[in-house]
């Protein structure tokens, strides 16, 4: 049996949305990427929605909409992808990482409390793997600052905080549609949400050269814009997406029945619902059970073996970070196994004996 770690899904629906857009003529920021953007801010709750290049894209455009700049901080976990910080950099401002909690992965919001200087311009919390960060303390320390949150939601379409989808609960969000996603428009592609109009105005603007009128620059802007056949394509992955995001939790049901008492399986918190962008689970011995599910045909992935913080990019331009306990021991132990909505009963059991089978063999 072979069993690959994610799987994307395109139905005949899209593929005729695609040929539809290839026949309109009209491929860049038309008519298709509006109906997406209302739909998508619909989906999330909130007011805006502006489609972009990909979620690192949404995250840089974001930072400059909010005018942080050299001399800025910018407080985030390091345990997500790099560019949650090398976006912070590419504005002039500087990354200040925190440890995470040690059940959901995510930022640690006491850690944030303690981080806060007068330098502080924002705080970036990740909802990470598909399960929200802890926001209401995280808002607390946001009010009591004056500092901007940034919803780094490119893992979690879907997740919802106390009831509340993820996206609209900050200042600004940021989502991805990088193909492993939840939903995805079949290549890069990302969003910027938002209830503020002016926040909203200005990333369209930055997007598209930062231009105002059909030749009326009055931003210096980027070429960063999303197409009409990603906004096709993402009009009818966001109609699944509800569908698929509860195959996803009935498969990670089934994992977490088998595994609970074999391996550490992620948590849930009450006040969470979580998408499982991805299934992490955490062995001491990581690096072996990694081998032994490939020798059984079974793709696995770490998300993150360096945390960013470790990463040489990272401390060749901002030197030797503090150590963080938590970040730093569980990059050691997480292993992402198979998850996708239309993963079966037989495959999940075939994973979950495999693991099993290994931990009773190396304990």
């Amino acid at each position: 049996m072979n069993i690959p770690l994610v799987k994307v899904y395109m139905d005949d629906d899209i593929k005729r949305a695609v040929l539809e857009v290839l026949d309109s003529g009209w491929y860049i920021l038309h008519e298709k990427v509006r109906e997406f953007e209302k739909k998508f801010a619909d989906f999330c709750g909130v007011k805006n929605t502006v489609c972009v290049s990909s979620g690192t894209a949404a995250i840089f455009l974001s930072l400059l909409a909010l005018d942080i700049k050299r001399g800025d901080e910018v407080i985030i976990p390091s345990f997500s992808f790099i560019s949650t910080a090398t976006s912070i950099i590419a504005v002039g401002a500087e990354p200040i990482f925190v440890d995470i909690d040690s059940k959901t992965y995510t930022i640690n919001p006491e850690k944030i409390r303690k981080a806060v200087s007068k330098r502080t311009k924002a705080i970036m919390p990740v909802h990470l793997y598909g399960h929200p960060a802890n926001m209401d303390p995280i808002l607390e320390t946001a009010e009591e600052n004056d500092l901007f949150v940034i919803e780094d939601a490119c893992q979690a379409h879907g997740a919802e905080y106390k009831g509340k989808r993820v996206g609209g609960i900050g200042h600004v969000a940021c989502f991805s549609f990088y193909p492993s996603k939840n939903m995805t428009v079949c290549g890069d592609g990302g969003a910027v949400l938002t209830n503020d109009e002016a926040i909203a105005e200005k990333v369209r603007k930055l997007r598209d050269h930062g231009r105002a009128d059909k030749y009326v620059f009055d931003l210096m802007g980027y070429n960063l814009r999303f197409n009409e056949i990603q906004a096709a394509i993402g009009i009818k992955q966001l109609e699944k997406l509800p569908k698929w995001n509860e195959m996803r939790r009935k498969i990670a049901k089934m994992y977490t029945e088998a595994l609970e008492n074999v391996v550490i399986t992620p948590v849930e918190e009450p006040w969470a619902k979580h998408v499982y962008h991805v299934y992490v689970i955490r062995n001491e011995k990581r690096d072996k059970l990694m081998e032994f599910m490939k020798l059984h045909g079974i793709s696995t992935l770490v998300h993150y073996p360096i945390p960013i913080h470790k990463q040489p990019a990272i401390t060749g331009i901002l030197g030797i970070q503090p150590k963080l306990k938590n970040t730093e021991k569980i990059a050691k132990e997480v292993l992402s196994i198979p998850m996708h909505p239309k993963l079966t009963s037989e495959e999940v059991e075939y994973v979950s004996s495999k693991i099993a089978e290994f931990v009773k063999s190396h304990s």
